[in-house]
């Protein structure tokens, strides 16, 4: 009977969940699997070359109406999943900024899966609310913000700076919460950002009804930094046409380059005309962490608010994203709206309910990972895994600068690498040739690089995060885009691998 409700059921059974034991089984093998994926990862394909839809091709477009035993669910996952995925864990794969995966990270996940809290009130799940607090202060303190500074997580800066900028908007047309912008005798809001900051911020004022029209994006400078002295002109401008200038977003490690925007000057201005200023320090804001690039916090302490990802150099899987604010109930006054079902009266002391920070109710245990992923490094161990990306980018900007076909495209400022494959004084040809150099490279399967433009030309870029990248997967990946661009550009004598 036991066997006939396997064949009838898969693995289910009638009723309830698989056993104990097939589940115990299941999950040493997924262990063993994990393990072996980790340490041989860098033998695999990166990325597929399948066409789009063909994925969906090796599977039924029936949604299924029997149980399918384990064995097969797993085998498919195998055959057609893996094989379709980015490996973005890859040490090759040098896109956007990185992969942070490691292995207590990996670890935190199944205890998270397996727990499968909603941290969504204090009640609900005591740990998950208490934790959330405890690393928040943990890096809080990393950052070097002030006590006044609190924060909540969500799961990505995008997220993030949107209630950000709810909050400033709230701050500067009181009421909006409750009554609206339309129909209110209100000035136009105009928020301000480089023209190299992250498309987020338009995003944000679309959610919050903004319009992205009314971002406006300020000029940067020979180091794509936000020019100041722009951002003053185009703030005076828009107050002679009674336009209400209502927050700065500036940057800490801009999408493409990892430029650093002049938050001290940036922030006098904000005091100037009281605006918001919010930082978006999603990526770069994690170098905070090593002493001797404490210059990267100048002026963090005059922001209204701070957004960080520690799923980007920090090492906590993917997703996770923390922003703070100087006055965290700002943030409770805009979004607190308590259903009657969830009107349970807390024991004092138990003032943190984090549904009350933002428009989700329900909520991942993601402070788990983050507190097991920081315990086992520890700061100094965070710092010196970051401090190596900044060397083997440091490392890699030397070889560029010693083959005198490629030149820097920018200031190599944390652990990405912008530079581009010159074709004579010829920009276009140059253009297609840098283009055609990355989409060959990342066809192959062997390394996976981004494009990006720079003053209107075609540049590739490289991005350094992951723990398992070493120096000789660096250099490999050298060799592929020097073979790549001889064979490109007809140079069939050059070098396939960097001198040492």
């Amino acid at each position: 009977m036991k066997d006939r409700q396997a064949t009838l059921h898969g693995d289910v059974g009638d009723l309830g969940d698989i056993s104990p034991e097939l589940f115990r089984e299941r999950l040493h093998r997924l262990a063993d699997w994990i393990a072996d994926y980790r340490e041989n990862i860098g033998e695999r394909r990166i990325s597929p070359n399948d066409e789009p839809g063909a994925i969906l091709a090796q599977f039924s477009a029936t949604a299924p109406e029997m149980a399918a035993p384990l064995e097969e669910i797993f085998a498919d996952i195998e055959r057609v999943i893996v094989p379709g995925v980015a490996h973005w864990a890859h040490p090759q794969f040098m896109s956007y900024f990185g992969c942070t995966t490691t292995s207590p990270g990996i670890l935190a996940e199944m205890i998270i899966g397996a727990l499968n809290v909603n941290a969504m009130t204090w009640r609900t799940s005591p740990a998950a609310t208490e934790l959330e607090t405890l690393v928040l202060d943990w890096l809080r303190q990393w950052l070097g913000l002030p006590n006044e500074f609190a924060g909540v997580v969500y799961d990505t800066a995008s997220i993030s700076t949107m209630h950000a900028l709810a909050t400033a908007r709230e701050q500067c047309a009181p009421n909006t919460r409750k009554l609206g912008l339309s129909g209110r005798d209100l000035p136009k809001l105009c928020i301000y950002t480089s023209n190299q900051a992250h498309s987020s911020v338009e995003k944000s004022a679309i959610a919050i009804g903004i319009g992205e029209n009314n971002v406006q994006r300020v000029p940067t400078d020979a180091e794509f930094r936000m020019d100041v002295s722009a951002l003053r002109e185009m703030i005076a401008s828009d107050l002679r046409k009674n336009v209400k200038p209502f927050a700065v977003v500036a940057t800490v490690g801009t999408t493409s380059t990892a430029s650093v925007d002049p938050i001290p000057e940036i922030a006098q201005v904000c005091r100037e005309q009281k605006m918001w200023l919010h930082i978006d320090g999603a990526y770069g804001a994690g170098l905070a962490l090593l002493p001797e690039c404490k210059w990267v916090i100048a002026g963090w302490s005059e922001a209204d608010s701070i957004v960080i990802n520690p799923h980007k150099m920090l090492f906590v899987p993917f997703d996770f994203s923390a922003l703070y604010l100087r006055d965290i109930g700002r943030l409770r006054r805009l979004f607190t709206l308590v259903p009657e079902y969830l009107h349970l009266r807390d024991p004092v002391g138990a003032e943190i309910n984090y549904m009350d920070y933002g428009v989700q109710l329900g909520r991942r245990f993601r402070a788990l990972k983050a507190w097991v992923v920081w315990r086992a490094f520890g700061r100094e161990g965070l710092a010196a895994r970051i401090r190596d990306h900044l060397r083997l980018a440091k490392l890699f900007a030397d070889w560029i600068g010693n083959e005198q076909r490629f030149e820097l495209s920018a200031p190599v400022v944390m652990g990405v690498v912008c530079f581009r494959y010159k074709f004579g004084n010829d920009d276009q040809k140059s253009d297609m040739i840098n283009s055609k150099i990355v989409e060959r490279i990342n066809a192959s399967g062997r390394a996976y690089l981004t494009q990006t433009k720079l003053h209107g030309r075609t540049v590739m870029r490289i991005g350094l995060g992951n723990v398992l990248t070493t120096e000789q997967h660096l250099r490999n990946v050298w060799g592929f885009i020097q073979l790549t661009a001889g064979e490109i550009a007809g140079r069939a004598d050059w070098p396939q691998s960097p001198s040492k």
